[in-house]
């Protein structure tokens, strides 16, 4: 089971520094764009006028970490957390 977390960020903020390489290498994160989401078959996703926003695909063990990171990142307005089942 894999968690997406769809998470808005402030205005033109870098996503790349929303987590770590270390995060990234050691919970096999996957940050990618709305735009890369969309290809990918996330659908329902909008952005509000005043924020960009993310996705971030990590397994549901490693959840926990991911939301203390997107909770603490200054870049970070909010964000949701959804299972999804990656086939």
């Amino acid at each position: 089971m894999h968690v997406a977390f769809v998470v808005h960020v402030v205005k033109g903020a870098d996503i790349d520094t929303l987590l770590s390489e270390g995060t990234k290498r050691e919970t096999q994160a996957v940050v990618m764009s709305l735009a890369d989401a969309t290809k990918m078959g996330f659908s329902g996703i909008s952005a509000p006028p005043d924020r960009d926003v993310c996705v971030v695909i990590v397994a549901k063990r490693d959840a926990p970490w991911i939301t203390r990171n997107l909770e603490g990142s200054e870049i970070v307005a909010g964000f949701q957390m959804v299972d999804v089942q990656l086939s």
